[in-house]
């Protein structure tokens, strides 16, 4: 039966208009704190563009020349005059690292078999330091900018992140593991070469450590470890072989960087989906949230820090109903302004519905969650019952909702859908002990989580609990299909956007650095396979009762095409056809989802169209 409190037709928040409104993308700070780097997609396309903080000018500086979608991140070069930037096929996410004059001039830098992602650049411009898949492993590597000779710097067994220059450029410091628990990750610093590395005495087997941030004296590192459950940051002395934590463990908090002087620290605090900045003074121990809109605010990359020549902050700042935009913050004052601002073009912002945090009982946990009600969108009726919903899924399984501005959710909920997302078992945000829940279980009490949002969000009042789908990407596209097989009977529908359906071709087909988090997840499929297949939805396929859509992009290196491929044709070995029982969508040229603009709007016109008809 139709709704009649709901009318696509005649949305506030057109699809084209919101997905052609203008977003930026990695901001990074030049060294000398003038400008601001970023990908930018005002002329319709993403384009790489850079900010001049005093005049408030953008300019565009790349004619077509950088990748489409910008899922990678930027790097200023030493000197201000380059930009370094990852190129791929088609979203494949084959990294090369090609650079960028401030003119326009485009330039191979490293060009590889694999994957290559732009960790950091000496102090002295000489060097670009990378990771790189094509020992098989992530390791390290260095580029010499100016001769174009490679050199690899670490190998081991375990992938090898985060690695960046001191402020001397004779030492790095990254992260890696050589125990014998997957789970573990440690902080390691080492010669600029490689040579002599020295893991850092921080935390316990099992627990993640990580750095992230070089003190401007050479002898301090912002550190990061949940050795206590709750991930906290902390000053580790490299002379006195000691930590010093910052907070009282309240709260979890992630480390961002030192201020240039290095006597304060900036962290990221998380509570209740808002991630919240924290200044504290590294002498007096004392800290103090930034006076800012409970959002998700979080601190820019930089060559160096970053901060502009005047000392502010750089952070961007998003709420549910508020699009993101780039701040310069003031930490003595708290007085801030806008330097890079958000556009809505003809939509008025009043249109977009802001969230509320919920939580309800799963098994032994309490799940929390952020839901918009279709019912306080402009125009509808607060009384109104019988609405259609979506339950949003959010990928990783590794991350979380936060209080942030979602275009796809408010696009549905402008077309009359309230959504659901839920921050399931497994999530971040929460701590150590709720992030390894779903190890090993991948598939089962995430996936109970997941079918009870579902059920508390039917049982509102407002909701029509036969018209209620589940949606998701990645891992919760992994999650759609689960729910799809797993509770038949619960959804009116399922959405799988680059989805997973069978875990061991998953391994099969992922590079090294994927496999290695399989591992840690549910081990390696010889040795479990058993769980490998039945926690494979394409495993269940027969237990499948509501229609599902399928999206998928040719190019995904993460979650193959070929997922999706083998779920449909079971589906059609059962009985069912393309455009009845189910939808399949396979898009060209196109990766692990996309940030650019005609491809949003196609996949969420193909989304909107199919919630329209089935629900």
């Amino acid at each position: 039966m139709s709704d009649p409190t709901h009318d696509s037709s005649d949305s506030a928040v057109p699809l084209e208009a919101l997905a052609s409104l203008p977003k930026f993308y990695h901001p990074m700070v030049s060294r000398d704190g003038e400008r601001v780097a970023c990908y930018y997609d005002g002329s319709g396309r993403n384009e790489l563009c850079i900010l001049d903080v005093e005049s408030g000018e953008l300019e565009q500086v790349s004619d077509g020349n950088v990748p489409k979608s910008a899922r990678w991140h930027v790097c200023w070069d030493a000197d201000g005059e380059r930009i370094f930037f990852h190129r791929d096929d088609g979203g494949d996410e084959q990294n090369d690292v090609h650079a960028l004059t401030t003119d326009g001039d485009r330039e191979t830098i490293v060009e590889t078999d694999g994957q290559c992602v732009i960790c950091d650049v000496s102090p002295d411009g000489r060097y670009l330091l990378y990771a790189s898949d094509e020992g098989e492993q992530m390791n390290l590597y260095r580029a010499d900018i100016e001769t174009g000779e490679t050199a690899q710097l670490t190998d081991y067994g375990r992938p090898t992140w985060n690695a960046m220059y001191g402020p001397e450029g004779d030492r790095i410091a990254y992260v890696t593991n050589e125990t014998d628990d997957l789970d573990n990750m440690d902080a390691y610093v080492a010669a600029s070469n490689g040579s002599d590395p020295r893991r850092l005495d921080v935390g316990e087997n099992g627990s993640e450590t990580s750095v992230a941030d070089w003190g401007p004296d050479s002898t301090r590192l912002l550190i990061e470890d949940n050795a206590e459950d709750k991930p906290r940051a902390g000053i580790y002395d490299l002379e006195r072989n000691s930590v010093e934590w910052l907070g009282d463990g309240e709260h979890v908090e992630y480390p961002a960087t030192f201020t240039p002087d290095g006597r304060r620290a900036l962290v990221l605090r998380t509570r209740r989906a808002a991630t919240v900045p924290v200044i504290y003074d590294l002498e007096t121990g004392a800290g103090r949230e930034l006076d800012l809109l409970e959002g998700n605010t979080t601190v820019v990359q930089g060559v160096d820090r970053p901060f502009l020549a005047d000392g502010r902050a750089v952070l961007t700042q998003t709420t549910p109903d508020e699009r993101q935009r780039l701040l310069a913050y003031d930490l003595g004052t708290d007085e801030h302004e806008v330097v890079l601002d958000a556009e809505y073009g003809d939509i008025d912002p009043s249109a977009f519905v802001d969230a509320e945090y919920v939580t309800y009982e799963s098994g032994d946990w309490m799940i929390g969650g952020l839901l918009y009600d279709a019912r306080q969108r402009p125009g509808a009726d607060p009384e109104a019952t019988g609405q259609p919903a979506v339950v949003l899924v959010h990928g990783g399984p590794h991350a979380q909702y936060t209080r942030s501005f979602n275009e796809l959710t408010q696009f549905l909920v402008a077309r009359g859908y309230s959504v659901f997302q839920p921050n399931y078992r497994g999530s971040t945000g929460r701590g150590r002990a709720f992030k390894y829940a779903i190890r090993g279980d991948w598939g089962g009490g995430e996936q109970e989580d997941i079918a009870n949002g579902g059920r508390w969000l039917m049982e509102r009042d407002w909701i029509d609990e036969d018209r209620v789908a589940v949606f998701g990407g990645s891992y919760g596209g992994y999650s759609a299909y689960s729910q799809h097989v797993g509770y038949p009977d619960l959804w009116a529908a399922a959405v799988a956007n680059v989805g997973i359906t069978d875990l061991r071709r998953l391994y099969e087909d992922s590079m090294p650095h994927y496999q290695h988090i399989l591992e840690q997840q549910l081990g390696t499929p010889d040795e479990n396979e058993d769980l490998y297949r039945e926690r494979s939805p394409l495993t269940h396929v027969d237990s499948a009762e509501s229609p599902i859509l399928m999206i998928h992009g040719v190019n995904d290196p993460r979650c193959p095409v070929s997922q999706a491929r083998l779920y449909r044709d079971a589906l059609v070995a059962r009985g069912w056809a393309d455009g009845e029982e189910f939808v399949y969508e396979e898009l060209g040229e196109q990766g692990h989802g996309s940030f650019d603009i005609d491809q949003k709007i196609r996949s969420h016109r193909i989304v909107a169209d199919y919630l329209d008809e089935t629900l």
